[in-house]
């Protein structure tokens, strides 16, 4: 079992994204939590990091936990930058990495491309083996053809092998042996054996999220290990843990094998700080909405818990790229902060998903750049300050963001600036609403029942633009929501995911067996957490299953209650698949039998959670001093720019209610308030806005 190394009290968790890194800092001892931003330093992103600690006075040798999530496994895979890597994969299946699942959601299109595999043909090698769907032997192994492949694949370089063999979910040896073979022949080379992912079938799935893996692993690893590096130069000496795209923590020896499981990792931690809310405030159901510098992620919570999935499809649907591995169900646009709009064919105006990143950043970030954002946008309406951004550490250029406006937008359209930032940030609405449907109205939930809690840095100034597009009426902005991502790690629990595909009819069942595969996967997370260097306050289980009529190719997946395999009570977990397929789509059939088609386990080592502090109480009408002044501010139902006043959120207290227009400024973030609109603080100092119908 692992020891745990603690030195300092201080829980230290940070976020890169793809224009600002946050840091979020704990001290378990005074029960302070403390903030740091700077601009991502994508060339050396170790660099970044230590610059929001230093923004911040945090010394890393007081620290005794390091919690980390990053972008840098997602930007690869969409920027194919990755690994040279190859495959071997069973004798007669060379191509289905290719050949997929054969989607065409446009009939009718002469242009339409298929997804362009990782890996190309020339590296995909088959190995002449053979299982039988039970995991039985059908041919032995051909080890002399597995040495002679790596020894091919080390004379051509290759830096990373993934390896996908027929029912390897049913019976692991022959990975086990191919891999063991290839880091003999090959000692330098990233390795990924597909049963370690995925304990699933569909073997398309399988070898997209092996390869992924082993494409992204190089970089990730290297720069994992380099901030390992950078942690101990600076005297740390406690852990270090990697959040998964579940919003889950795992050791980063186990984020340097098993990499493509950060894929959301950021945007995970975002959905957990978010539950953390619901749960204080009573809140059942909500939105998580996140809007940073580069896109807009949206992920729900039903019943107090996040939707999540088993897989995802990266480079959007017709030309995705599968990841079967356990993730938040998290829908995202290229519209961000830094997101650029451009005239194009037809003096049409675009916004994104071409990003101004940090370096050059937006043009009023005086670092460059040329051509106007979304950030220029909310500048020149009024809705971001020339001398108050960052609390003043950053001063903004108006005149550069208006002087671009009017050259590639405005002039060209025949409209003033004004004219074309309010344009831009209509169109930035509509493409970041469509996050937010994609997670509730495409999953069959009433997005205008939820309330959405909405966080990053850009996320407030467009909150009641957003929630006014998709009828939702109440909005929540939680406590420093420019550095959400980064504070929800703090509320993170370790975290282990298995999955068995089982393949079982509901009514001939037999629970014995299926409760003995349970325990068997709950005892294995169980060691797991146990063999960790982070001591839980309670391991916690749950339990679920893809279920789906018979008859069905794809299963929906059901939480179930512990208490359904105590009473074996086939019944109950029949009626509440039922419900659960009525809400995903629309209709279930009651009078149907179904299948059982895998069994999945969470296994939860709850942390020790961050206090939420109390502010202080207040009358309903907010202290002078919080009100920093009055600045004009344009909004659209007024048709000209508007006498708004600006408060300062660290001096709003509970009770206080005011009416829009109105701008609440705080360190990395604004709130727009749009007319209309109420805004109420409540005890934790979140801001609960009642959305008006005044469209602006």
């Amino acid at each position: 079992m692992a020891q745990h190394k603690q030195q300092g009290a201080l829980r230290i968790a940070v976020d890169i994204g793809g224009t600002f890194t946050d840091m979020a800092c704990f001290d378990e001892t005074t029960g302070k939590i403390s903030f740091g931003k700077a601009l991502s330093t994508h060339g050396q992103l170790v660099d970044g990091i230590q610059n929001t600690l230093d923004s911040a006075g945090v010394d890393l040798a007081n620290g005794y936990l390091f919690l980390h999530g990053s972008t840098i496994v997602i930007n690869t895979l969409l920027e194919r930058n990755g690994a040279k890597t190859a495959l071997l994969i069973t004798e007669g299946f060379r191509d289905i990495y290719e050949i997929g699942r054969v989607n065409r959601p446009d009939a009718y299109n002469l242009f339409f491309s298929k997804h362009e595999p990782l890996v190309p043909r020339s590296l995909r090698y088959e190995v002449s083996e053979r299982l039988r769907a039970d995991g039985s032997l059908h041919k032995a192994l051909d080890e002399d053809r597995v040495r002679q492949v790596a020894r091919d694949l080390k004379a051509k370089h290759i830096e990373a092998v993934a390896v996908l063999l027929l029912h390897s979910y049913r019976n692991p040896d022959h990975e086990r042996r191919v891999k063991a073979i290839l880091q003999e022949e090959i000692p330098g080379a990233f390795v990924t054996a597909s049963h370690e992912l995925s304990q699933e079938y569909r073997e398309f799935e399988r070898v997209s999220t092996a390869v992924a893996n082993s494409y992204v692993g190089p970089r990730v690893s290297a720069y994992l290990g380099e901030l390992e590096q950078h942690l101990e130069d600076k005297g740390f000496a406690g852990d270090f843990y990697a959040v998964q795209s579940t919003g889950g923590l795992f050791p980063v020896e186990h984020a340097r094998r098993d990499c493509v499981r950060m894929l959301e990792s950021g945007p995970a931690a975002g959905v957990i700080g978010a539950q953390a809310i619901c749960a204080q405030l009573g809140m059942h159901d909500a939105i998580a909405f996140d809007m940073g510098g580069t896109t807009a992620k949206a992920g729900v919570i039903s019943q107090g818990r996040p939707l999540t999935t088993g897989s995802a499809l990266i480079g959007g649907y017709e030309k995705a790229l599968p990841i079967q591995i356990p993730m938040m169900d998290i829908f995202e646009v290229g519209t961000g902060g830094g997101s650029i709009a451009r005239l194009e064919l037809g003096h049409s105006l675009r916004v994104g998903p071409r990003s101004a990143g940090s370096m050059p950043g937006p043009v009023c970030y005086g670092r460059g750049g040329t051509e106007p954002t979304v950030t220029d946008a909310n500048l020149i309406l009024g809705r971001l300050d020339e001398q108050h951004f960052l609390g003043g550490e950053m001063p903004l250029f108006l005149e550069r963001a208006q002087q671009a406006m009017n050259d590639k937008v405005a002039t060209p359209l025949g409209l003033d600036a004004t004219q074309a930032a309010d344009g831009i940030l209509r169109i930035a609405v509509t493409q970041m609403s469509l996050a937010v449907k994609a997670v509730t109205t495409e999953r069959g939930l009433d997005a205008g029942k939820f309330t959405m809690v909405v966080y990053g840095g850009a996320g407030p100034l467009h909150a009641s633009a957003i929630a006014r597009e998709l009828g939702i009426r109440k909005v929540l902005i939680p406590y420093a929501p420019g550095y959400f991502s980064a504070y929800g790690m703090l509320f993170s629990d370790l975290r282990y995911d298995y999955v068995r595909s089982v393949f079982r009819h509901l009514n001939g069942l037999s629970f014995d067996d299926i409760e003995a595969i349970y325990k068997g996967m709950e005892d294995e997370g169980r060691a797991a957490i146990e063999a960790s260097a982070i001591r839980p306050e309670e391991i916690v289980f749950e339990r679920a299953a893809d279920m789906r009529y018979i008859g069905q190719e794809h299963a929906v997946t059901v939480d179930l209650a512990h208490d359904f395999f105590v009473k074996k009570d086939r019944a109950a977990i029949k009626t509440h698949f039922d419900e659960v397929h009525a809400v995903r789509y629309g209709t279930c059939a009651p009078k149907e039998p179904a299948d059982i088609v895998s069994l999945r386990v969470t296994v939860l080592g709850r942390m020790k959670k961050p206090p939420r502090n109390v502010v202080e109480a207040g009358s309903e009408q907010a202290d002078a001093k919080a009100l920093r002044g009055h600045k004009p501010v344009y909004f659209r139902s007024a048709g000209q720019y508007v006498p708004t006043p600006v408060y300062q959120r660290d001096l709003l207290k509970n009770g206080n209610v005011f009416q829009g227009p109105a701008l609440v400024e705080e360190h990395a973030s604004t709130t727009v308030v749009q007319p209309g609109d109420t805004v109420k603080v409540d005890a934790y100092g979140n801001l609960q806005i009642s959305i008006g119908s005044d469209r602006s």
